[in-house]
């Protein structure tokens, strides 16, 4: 990652930071790459539970959350690219790679992870592809006739064989997921010049909080395409994924409090600094917003709705409020971790501030611009592969 940049502005000084540390280097980009990364992967563990683990009750979303793993796999290198100042030289990661640099096996870790989750998804659309082969013509049949393996077998034994490649590509597919995100994390922990980030714990928090934050995009998403296009949503499902995100946020909020408490008991010789970053500069963003705000709220609610049988059209509204607090409360994670260990002076004596920009190349425009297009991408793939099996189109009234 480029360390060139002037995205942040400096609005106070507190106590004595060396003049290297007046910026943050690392900026909105690299708090939105795990971000998406992290989307990518709790996407593909309702995949997973589906169309590995066979649980039936996630049918209705299984096919939907492969798409939008893919269309946010797609663009999970994009922040990066923006970072730098000269993103064409990432090829040179590849060509000549450093078997003792972490950051260079991120090209090959996200290559195999790609070519996995494309050959995932072509298997489980075979039998669409195949009509939609047989009343094309020209180069887009040419085109459905890749994309269909040349096979326009629909048989049993043949669906029978595309299951088990399914299951056994979804099966390499979960440690590929781990590694793609888990990596995230241990860049972050490696860097022993950073007390907040230096910690053993980091890599599972990171993966802990990627399960959060993709789990809840599926719960959001599925319910607000349900909704607009006046679609029966289906309760057994949202209750199955609610359960799983439940399981998941309890471990990502245990270690990120651990990790805390960790520093407070352990006293190091950092401890001081660490403790006046969290109540300091980052005391709004992580004790407000991160703890009591975004995910107290949730524990709580998430809790009422585990213990308490309410009507199923208000357990639905309440598993997408639920899924939009936590996306945020992992965002601001991300932010906290990012930004704020950035802000805390070599010097163990200062800290600085940080105020993202509007129209700077890694600006708030351009996050929403990066957080836009995996969207456009799902919305054309959804022209191709439809979201929802057949039996689960019918418009059927809620109940």
């Amino acid at each position: 990652m480029d360390a060139a940049h002037g995205s942040s502005v400096v609005t106070s000084i507190a106590n004595f930071v060396f003049p290297n540390d007046f910026h943050v280097h690392w900026s909105m980009m690299i708090v939105l790459y795990p971000y998406i990364t992290g989307l990518v992967d709790g996407a593909f563990i309702i995949a997973a539970l589906y169309y590995l683990f066979d649980v039936k009750s996630l049918k209705p979303v299984a096919r939907f959350s492969l798409l939008f793993a893919l269309a946010f796999l797609f663009c999970a290198t994009l922040p990066l690219l923006l970072h730098l100042g000269r993103p064409e030289r990432n090829l040179n990661m590849l060509l000549t790679p450093s078997p003792s640099s972490a950051m260079a096996g991120f090209g090959y870790i996200y290559a195999v992870s790609m070519g996995v989750l494309i050959f995932i998804v072509l298997f489980v659309y075979r039998p669409d592809l195949v009509e939609l082969r047989a009343t094309s013509k020209g180069r887009l049949q040419m085109l459905y006739r890749v994309m269909t393996f040349d096979s326009v077998d629909l048989s049993e034994d043949a669906m029978a064989l595309d299951r088990k490649i399914i299951r056994f590509l979804v099966g390499i597919g979960i440690p590929i997921a781990v590694v793609l995100h888990g990596y995230v994390g241990f860049i972050f922990g490696g860097v022993k010049a950073n007390p907040t980030w230096s910690t053993p714990l980091m890599p599972v928090i990171f993966l802990f909080s990627a399960c959060v934050s993709g789990i809840s995009a599926v719960i959001l998403a599925y319910i607000v395409i349900r909704k607009i296009k006046g679609r029966s949503i289906d309760h057994g499902c949202i209750k199955t994924c609610v359960n799983t995100l439940i399981l998941f946020f309890i471990l990502a909020f245990t270690f990120e409090m651990l990790e805390v408490f960790s520093h407070s008991y352990l006293k190091s010789g950092y401890h001081h600094m660490v403790e006046g970053l969290l109540n300091g500069p980052l005391a709004n963003s992580f004790w407000l917003w991160q703890v009591k705000i975004c995910s107290v709220i949730p524990l709580l609610t998430l809790g009422v709705m585990g213990l308490i049988k309410i009507n199923k059209s208000l357990y639905n509204f309440l598993a997408a409020v639920v899924s939009a607090i936590l996306l945020l409360q992992v965002l601001i994670m991300r932010w906290n971790v990012v930004i704020g260990g950035q802000l805390m002076s070599k010097s163990a004596r200062g800290y600085t501030q940080f105020h993202p920009e509007w129209f700077d190349k890694e600006g708030i425009l351009a996050v929403m611009a990066v957080m836009a297009l995996p969207f456009i991408i799902l919305f054309v793939m959804g022209k191709i592969f439809p979201f929802w099996h057949k039996e689960s189109q019918t418009n059927v009234k809620e109940t």
